[in-house]
Parts: structure tokens; C-alpha cells; sequence
């Protein structure tokens, strides 16, 4: 049995938005205008654009290779076993950790009204064990609305798009309305940190991680209809759509902030007894309606997210038990065409993440670094596949790609930098823990060693220990060595260094492999 193309071009589109949007709106203006004061709008523009340019290398890449879990089978196609594994290894670590952190910010949302649900731990509010009881029950709840009913996924994903669209556009007009100051959007209002807070803000302040969702598309490309057109614009138009909608937040957030809440400078900026800043403005603008509606949002927009999280992170363990890295069970599908197995063993593993966490701004910068560095291989696959199989019709062509792709990578690099060395440390523990399960199942034989690509390790191991390297010694939470300013040439050459290097060491007989996945693994 094979997973079923369903999806078409607007299904798509809206599963992705909808993954787009989750609690990342609630939070990320407010710690955005933290870190970069009005220079947050700037930040915004900035993190779109990277975004728009790793997204058009995937649409090019997805649509060539429509592949259920696409990230983790190009990286295995072009680069082998290795790198197929490493890729998919951090794509999953990212994408499984976010439906727990999506229904963690709708309890924490409804602790407002419902004290049971969190405590306080060290600050940080914790979820209790009746919080950790409704967790359970929702997470269950996103996983059999995913192996039900394709109907039924469509149905509810339609619904809770609609509901949410419609109230971040009432949020941004009403603010606006009521109350705004355009003398907050002055240079002088910038943070003190200059274009360094506004880097800082792309990474660690929630905009890099608001623009995740895009792959959803690349990941669900296996079962997308008119694959020339649906995952152009699913991967791309998302993000394009949810760009002005993030914007429209910042620039109404930032207006309607008042001399009072900005007394104390930016990075003090906060509204005490409320979880969120958008609940904060309207109830001390007197938009008590707005207030309720803005409750309700934060428990559907989070549950929209981690629905299509849901969805999409079932099919990267589909793909990853198709490569060989996981048991047959996890690429095997109920009756609804759905991969059960890899949805129940992410269940699991999203359950365990409930134990305390910390607070979501560390979890959201521990994510990006992980899911940039997945980000590499568009640009990589792209360059690839166009050197060793020039002859093959794109159904999305990229026009200036030899331009775009080297820019793409050198934005993932940056990215990663911004996060910082701490959060960069985390992601290399990770990584040894990812590299135990490989050699496990290189012992168990489940490894193709013709397709392992050991020569990938010469541009590998030089990208990740360099990336650390250059992040311990950098000016983000580093040593400071590498000042700031001299980071962003420094990055420019060893990003293309780097990408030379995994064009040069690609898989040698990627046309064949190219074969195989058009007549046996296209699904």
C-alpha cells in the first residue's frame, strides 16, 4: 500500500499556512521588539526574505522529486546514507518537539483562567499534573483527527485556518484603530544592540522559527496532485502570505505601545498578569471583546500548528523507515492511506517531551538552530541534481539559481550563527545521540553501504565542527574573537567553501538512484 496523492494546490497551501501559525504570532512581536526595539519590522523583512530565497531552492528540488519525508530521501539521493541520516535526524528532532510546544502554549494560555493546569518552577511556569493529564489528552486528540479521515483533516484544518486568519487580521486593524504611535518607529527608538539586536531577533526572537512551517510542503510532497504547481506554492506562497500577516502584527504591536510601556526601554518590555503581549494591548487599550477572542485564538492557533506538525513529522519517519535508518513498521499505512506506525511512535516521544521544559524562547532557538541546518540541503540537492542530471524537465524551474542557492546557504549559516553558541552546543549533544542510532543500524545491517556516501564526511564534518567552531568564537553568546561585522564575511567564505565541497563530493551515480526513485519510491 502507497501513500495516496490528495492533496491538491489550495489544500496544501492552507495546511502549510496553517502550520505557519502557531503560537509564534502570540509571542514573537513582543520578543522581537525586545531585542530590536522598532528595527523589529526590519528584522521581520529580513527573516522573510532568507526564508522566500531556502524556500525556492526546495520548490525546485520537491517538485523534481515529489517524495513523502522530501528533506531526509534528496539529502540520502545526492549526498548518501550518511548525510540522509544526519539531515533527517535534526528535521525530526525539530519537527517532533513542536506539537508538544504548540499544546504547552495553549495550557499556558488557559492557566490564565485555570490555575490548575501550570505551576511555577524557578520562575518558568511548568505544567502540573493536570495540565499534563489535558496535554496527553490533546496530543492523542491531533493524532486521530491525522489517521481518521482525510475528509476529516481537510475539514478541520479549513476551519481552524479561517478562525485564526480572521482574528490576527481583526487584531492588527484594531489596534492601529485605537491606538497609534508612529514616533515609535523612529531610529531613535531602536535597541540599543543596533542591527546586532535586529540579527538577534530573526533568530532568537521568534521570527526565524514563525517562518518553519514552509516545509511542510516538502515533507507532504508525496502526496501532492500537480506537483508543477502545488508545491511551488505551498512551499513559497506560504510563506509569502504569512510575511505580510507577521508585519501587519509588528507594525500594530510597536504603534500601539504607549510612552508608559516603553519607560523603562525596550528590552524591560512586559505586561504583567497576562501570558501574551497582544492580550496585554487590547485590555489596557479597553478592547475587553478582543481580549476573549484573543483567549480563544491562543488555544486554536497552537492546536492548528501542531495538527499539520502532526502530519508532516509522521512523514519524515515514513521516509526515514523507507532509507533503511528505522524498522518496515513505521512505513506501513492504515486503511485512510495513513502512516500510523510513525504518527504512534511520535506520539510517544512528543508524550515524554512534557516533562519540565524551559521557557519558550530557549525552546525556540534550540529548534531554529536545528531546522536551519535541515534548511541546507535545498540549496545542495539543487546544485546537485542540476550538475548530474542537467537533461531532466524541472517542473519548477529556478531562474538565477547559481546566485540564489550559494545565498540561500550562506542565510541558513547566518542563522544558525545568530542563535548563538549555547543553543549551538545543545544541537552538537544532539547530534552525537543521532550518530548512536546510525551505527545501530549499520550494525543491524540495515545500511545499503554502497549508498552510505563516506566521501560526504569531507564536506560534512568540516561544515558542522566549523559552524561550531566559528559559533564558540563568535559574538554571539562566544568568546568574541570573531567580532561582529568580520562574522558576516568570515561566514560568506566558509559557506562557500563549504558548498563547493558538497557539490564535489556528491554521490557519483545519482542518475541511477534518480531512476529508482521515479519508478519505485516516487510516493
Amino acid at each position: 500500500m502507497q501513500l495516496s496523492r490528495r492533496f491538491t494546490p489550495l489544500h496544501l497551501l492552507l495546511l502549510s499556512i496553517n502550520g505557519m501559525i502557531g503560537s509564534a504570532w502570540l509571542f514573537a512581536p513582543l520578543y522581537a521588539a525586545k531585542l530590536a526595539g522598532g528595527g523589529a519590522i526590519i528584522a521581520w523583512l529580513l527573516g522573510g526574505a532568507a526564508t522566500i530565497i531556502i524556500a525556492l531552492t526546495f520548490a525546485e528540488v520537491s517538485a523534481l522529486l515529489p517524495l513523502a519525508g522530501g528533506t531526509t530521501r534528496v539529502a540520502e539521493l545526492t549526498q548518501g546514507s550518511l548525510t540522509g541520516f544526519i539531515i533527517s535526524w535534526i528535521t525530526w528532532l525539530s519537527c517532533v518537539t513542536m506539537p508538544p510546544i504548540e499544546v504547552q502554549a495553549v495550557l499556558q494560555y488557559a492557566a490564565t483562567h485555570f490555575t490548575s493546569l501550570t505551576h511555577m518552577v524557578n520562575g518558568m511556569p511548568v505544567l502540573s499534573s493536570t495540565g499534563l493529564g489535558f496535554a496527553l489528552v490533546i496530543m492523542l486528540s491531533l493524532c486521530i483527527i491525522n489517521v481518521a479521515s482525510f475528509r476529516g483533516l481537510i475539514g478541520f484544518n479549513l476551519l481552524l485556518f479561517g478562525f485564526k486568519v480572521l482574528v490576527m487580521i481583526l487584531t492588527c486593524a484594531m489596534l492601529m484603530h485605537t491606538h497609534f504611535h508612529t514616533e515609535n518607529f523612529a531610529l531613535a527608538h531602536f535597541d540599543s544592540l543596533g542591527w546586532k539586536g535586529i540579527l538577534a531577533a530573526v533568530a532568537s526572537g521568534g521570527i526565524a522559527f514563525a517562518f518553519t512551517g514552509f516545509k511542510h510542503g516538502v515533507e507532504l510532497a508525496g502526496e501532492a496532485k500537480h506537483t508543477h504547481i502545488t508545491i511551488p506554492l505551498a512551499v513559497v506562497g506560504s510563506v509569502v502570505c504569512c510575511l505580510i500577516l507577521y508585519i501587519g502584527l509588528q507594525v500594530a504591536f510597536i504603534g500601539a505601545l504607549s510612552p508608559a510601556h516603553l519607560s523603562a526601554g525596550w528590552a524591560k518590555l512586559s505586561f504583567s498578569g497576562d501570558v501574551g503581549p497582544f492580550v496585554g494591548l487590547a485590555g489596557f487599550l479597553g478592547l475587553f471583546w478582543l481580549v476573549k477572542l484573543l483567549y480563544v485564538d491562543a488555544v486554536v492557533s497552537p492546536l492548528g500548528a501542531g495538527l499539520i506538525y502532526v502530519t508532516s513529522t509522521a512523514r519524515i519517519i515514513y521516509a526515514m523507515s523507507k532509507n533503511g535508518y528505522l524498522a518496515d513498521k513505521f512505513a506501513l499505512l492504515n486503511k485512510a492511506h495513513f502512516p500510523i506506525w510513525a504518527i504512534g511512535l511520535n506520539f510517544i516521544v512528543g508524550c515524554l517531551l512534557f516533562l519540565p521544559l524551559p521557557g519558550w524562547q530557549t525552546m525556540v532557538s534550540f529548534l531554529v538552530s536545528a531546522v536551519v541546518i535541515s534548511y541546507a540541503m535545498g540549496p545542495i540537492a539543487l546544485l546537485c541534481l542540476r550538475k548530474q542530471i542537467p537533461e531532466v524537465k524541472r517542473p519548477f524551474y529556478l531562474p538565477g539559481a547559481k546566485l540564489l542557492c550559494p545565498l540561500a546557504f550562506y542565510c541558513c549559516n547566518l542563522i544558525s550563527y545568530w542563535t548563538g553558541w549555547e543553543t549551538l552546543s545543545k544541537l552538537a549533544m544532539a547530534l552525537a545521540l543521532g550518530l548512536a542510532i546510525l551505527g545501530l543500524a549499520c550494525w543491524r545491517g540495515r545500511i545499503d553501504k554502497q549508498r552510505f556516501g563516506f566521501k560526504s564526511l569531507w564536506w560534512l564534518l568540516p561544515y558542522l565542527m566549523g559552524l561550531m567552531l566559528i559559533s564558540y568564537l563568535g559574538s554571539f553568546g562566544g568568546k568574541g574573537l570573531i567580532t561582529f561585522g568580520w562574522d558576516f564575511l568570515l561566514i560568506a567564505i566558509f559557506s562557500w567553501i563549504i558548498l563547493a565541497l558538497a557539490i564535489r563530493f556528491r554521490q557519483s551515480h545519482i542518475v541511477e538512484l534518480y531512476q529508482d526513485y521515479q519508478t519505485t519510491n516516487i510516493s
